[in-house]
């Protein structure tokens, strides 16, 4: 056979391939035609289960807060701190690690803050409740607990002193609120903006549980930024409080010493040791207080400087953003779907049915 009677042969089969292949797809195509009523139908009922479904979910509430982390330390406190550091006073600056990079991200989902923004207190409706107690309430979970009669009554001191099952209740509401309630994040890696989400279908409690979060989390790092400048202010506060004590006293002592002697004879040089003493520790005191006075202004303006975290860009206000699943949303959905795999399943069992045959 010849190279060229080859190609054509090739050619021929490549043809009635293609030809084939056409008549498979017009073949599927006719099938699918003649069950265009269970397709249809079918097609229908998932749009009627997208609905019910669409329908019986409820609403998420969303909170959201983004702000930018100031990092603190440095800058123009530069030279204070210099000149602090002669005398022996640390003014910090230095900045701490815990609140550098995405060590901030996993502070937010810790369990101690979660827990204290959960015991904390808001006002709803007049009255005064802890989060926490509107967490169950939302959930429904003194209904989920009723056959528990330990559960059901259950209740949690906002001093925080619980008994072994009220930790293990706190610990699983940990759990789900950082799988499916908290989302804090950073929308650009370059920046410093922080965003906290939180999602509920209780809309109180998503708001009051997303303010109370960034205000646990700013107040556990103003604890802790600050801590060596409110002891150095501290420090510097008594020392200066001592001096001024003593420098008032040495001068109440020279003014007596004077008044009991108003004629002093300049011959009697003994007399006069008293007098100026008493005004040689005034004096020295004086010198001394000014130092500290310096000081004091210096850790003081270190405090200021180092005290705030967060710069609130934006805040959740009423009405929150709602996540809703739409019911039309629900009925294309469920109608595509189940016309889909309705048409897939017809498909399946057509192809079986010839390669059996």
């Amino acid at each position: 056979m010849s190279s060229e009677n080859l190609n054509t042969n090739l050619v021929n089969t490549d043809e009635m391939s293609l030809k084939e292949l056409f008549g498979k797809f017009k073949e599927w195509f006719r099938y699918l035609i003649s069950k265009w009523m269970i397709i249809v139908a079918l097609g229908l009922v998932g749009g009627v289960l997208g609905f019910l479904y669409a329908k019986s979910k409820k609403a998420i509430f969303i909170a959201t807060t983004t702000f930018v982390l100031e990092e603190g330390g440095g800058g123009g406190m530069g030279q204070y701190a210099g000149i602090a550091s002669m005398v022996g006073i640390d003014l910090g600056g230095g900045g701490t690690g815990l609140f550098q990079g995405d060590n901030i991200l996993q502070l937010y989902k810790s369990r101690s803050m979660i827990k204290n923004a959960l015991l904390s207190t808001f006002v709803i409706d007049g009255k005064k409740e802890l989060l926490i107690d509107q967490y169950i309430k939302s959930g429904n979970f003194r209904k989920r607990w009723g056959g528990n009669p330990k559960l059901k009554d259950i209740t949690f001191p906002q001093s925080g002193n619980f008994n072994r099952t009220q930790d293990s209740i706190l610990n699983e509401f940990v759990r789900e609120i950082n799988n499916s309630v908290l989302n804090v994040s950073k929308p650009d890696k370059k920046l410093s903006i922080i965003k906290v989400t939180v999602k509920s279908i209780d809309e109180n409690f998503a708001k009051s549980f997303n303010d109370q979060m960034v205000a646990t989390v700013s107040q556990f790092y103003v604890d802790t930024k600050t801590k060596k400048s409110l002891e150095n202010v501290s420090i510097l506060q008594q020392k200066t409080d001592s001096v001024v004590a003593v420098m008032n006293g040495a001068i109440s002592i020279s003014a007596n010493t004077i008044d009991a002697t108003p004629n002093l004879n300049p011959t009697r040089q003994i007399l006069r040791t008293p007098v100026q003493r008493s005004q040689f520790n005034a004096e020295t005191n004086k010198e001394l207080l000014k130092e500290l006075m310096k000081n004091l202004e210096l850790s003081k303006i270190s405090l200021r400087k180092e005290s705030p975290l967060i710069q609130v860009v934006d805040s959740p206000i009423f009405p929150l953003e709602i996540d809703k699943f739409g019911k039309s949303k629900g009925i294309i959905l469920g109608g595509f779907w189940f016309g889909f795999l309705t048409v897939l399943f017809f498909l399946v069992k057509k192809v079986l049915r010839d390669i059996l045959a």
